[in-house]
């Protein structure tokens, strides 16, 4: 017999404006400024790429079935579920969740560079150990948090995502127009001219490109890396039932968060190709050393242990919006018999206490990364492959769901409305599950922009991890119907 959802944090206290924060908080990362700096201007194209063809569709469709399904909850899974069957929402629940949790080590690892510039010692940014110990550490201090309910964590979320990640970025662009205006030298004219894929021209004079060269699939696989620092528009679809009038307020959200998120990460990429030469440009610590150039230029270099501190306090706001969406989630398949009993726990503040104590060990497991390969920015773009996959097959679903329903529930409730009806579903939910499936594809070959070693291992590594994680939910929904039968 299914359990009744638990009321506890059914109670309307999230506003508009504290879902669109948790909600851009969710999308928007600084740590992704590096690696959209280093396409140049190029960046531009996979900007247009990810708004038109990925953030819209996924923002109209999430929005669509977040205001139909609000009074049920469940977010993805219920969409899925209520479009094809429990065991498929469990799968797609799955994947959002089990992405969140390869990714945190990713975001994990950032906050990790900016403590090591708050503390001034820089080049611990790069340093395996410190870097690994650090992540974990933030990640169980997050877990404690989020164990204090929605309500709480919502607080500390809009707080930090404004003053740790906002701040910041309004910061680091205000200081590169500051930069431009004082005559110093813009690094964009000043590209190498040894990289193809982001200028052209004579070795004396190199011009940035607009649109990327593209000699081979490796040379666009930052695209799908890119993609990814726009998902998460959905992801706090399970928060909607605790506003006042969610059919409303949920779309109103999750388009004033796209509208933040795509402002800082394209203004604040652009700044850090101004500042800082192509070659120079890391990705676990690029913005950090962006930071303290500018700061050091300036002569306020202590103002680089402030913003490492401020970044660092932005990136576990990131955390914690994560925490408790899809891992809520997990609890409604839990419910409904697709997991095992215990993990239906929840605390007096309705929090998913063992689903979250699990996926802390995993991420402690993930985390270890850092410390045992060589390359920190090789383990960080590893990582992000590895998330991109996972996602991009939940978002598939996402689409394929939107359209179904459009069939088998013509009638749903909700305030919003793809427009153009069943046409209008096709083409915008058509166009993002297309956009996902080749992205999806490119997400396999490793970039050419990093020294990630022997191409093949790359390879066989983010595919034999995707198809593991892919075929463990399976697994687990199967076993769990034969008990259920045999019980």
């Amino acid at each position: 017999m299914k359990q009744k959802a638990n009321n506890t944090q059914g109670s309307k206290t999230i506003s508009t404006w504290s879902l669109a924060l948790m909600t851009a908080a969710a999308v928007l990362s600084l740590r992704g400024l590096p690696m959209m700096a280093k396409e140049e201007m190029t960046m531009f194209f996979y900007v247009l790429f990810a708004i038109i063809l990925f953030l819209i569709p996924a923002a109209l469709v999430s929005a669509e079935l977040g205001s139909a399904f609000a009074d049920k909850g469940g977010g993805v899974y219920t969409w899925i579920k209520e479009a094809f069957n429990s065991r498929l929402g469990f799968v797609a629940i799955w994947l959002q969740w089990i992405q969140n949790v390869v990714w945190y080590p990713i975001v994990l690892g950032f906050a990790a560079a900016a403590i090591a510039y708050m503390i001034g010692k820089p080049d611990l940014a790069l340093n395996g150990k410190f870097v690994g110990i650090i992540s974990i550490l933030i990640y169980w201090f997050a877990t404690f948090i989020a164990l204090k309910g929605s309500t709480f964590l919502s607080s500390i979320t809009s707080k930090g995502f404004l003053i740790g990640t906002v701040l910041p970025g309004v910061i680091l662009i205000v200081l590169a127009i500051v930069w431009l205006a004082g005559g110093n030298p813009n690094e964009i004219q000043h590209l190498p001219a040894n990289v193809a894929e982001i200028g052209t021209g004579a070795a004396n004079h190199v011009h940035p490109r607009l649109f990327p060269h593209i000699a081979g699939i490796s040379d666009i696989a930052f695209m799908s890396g890119i993609l990814l620092l726009f998902a998460g528009v959905e992801v706090n679809a399970v928060h909607a039932q605790e506003m006042k009038n969610p059919q409303t307020q949920f779309p109103k959200a999750i388009f004033l968060a796209a509208l933040i998120s795509v402002a800082v990460l394209t203004l604040g990429s652009l700044a850090i190709s101004i500042v800082i030469p192509y070659n120079q440009i890391e990705l676990q610590d690029g913005l950090l050393v962006t930071f303290q150039q500018l700061f050091s230029h300036y002569h306020i270099g202590w103002m680089t242990n402030v913003i490492g501190f401020l970044i660092a306090f932005g990136a576990l706001a990131s955390v914690m919006s994560w925490i408790s969406g899809p891992s809520r989630g997990l609890l409604w398949t839990a419910r409904d018999g697709q997991l095992p009993k215990p993990l239906t726990k929840t605390n007096s503040s309705g929090v998913q206490v063992n689903i979250l104590l699990v996926q802390g060990a995993i991420v402690t497991l993930f985390s270890s990364l850092y410390i045992f390969m060589d390359n920190v920015n090789v383990a960080f773009f590893l990582l992000s492959a590895l998330t991109i996959g996972l996602y991009l097959i939940m978002y598939m679903m996402m689409y394929a769901a939107g359209i179904k329903l459009k069939y088998s529930q013509p009638a749903l409730p909700g305030a919003y409305k793809v427009p153009g009806g069943k046409t209008g579903m096709w083409f915008i939910a058509g166009i993002g599950f297309l956009a996902v499936a080749f992205a999806f594809l490119v997400s396999f070959f490793p970039p050419s922009q990093l020294p990630v070693g022997n191409p093949l291992t790359y390879v066989i590594l983010v595919v034999t991890g995707t198809v593991v994680l892919v075929a463990l939910p399976f697994i687990i929904s199967i076993t769990m119907s034969r008990k259920q039968k045999q019980g």
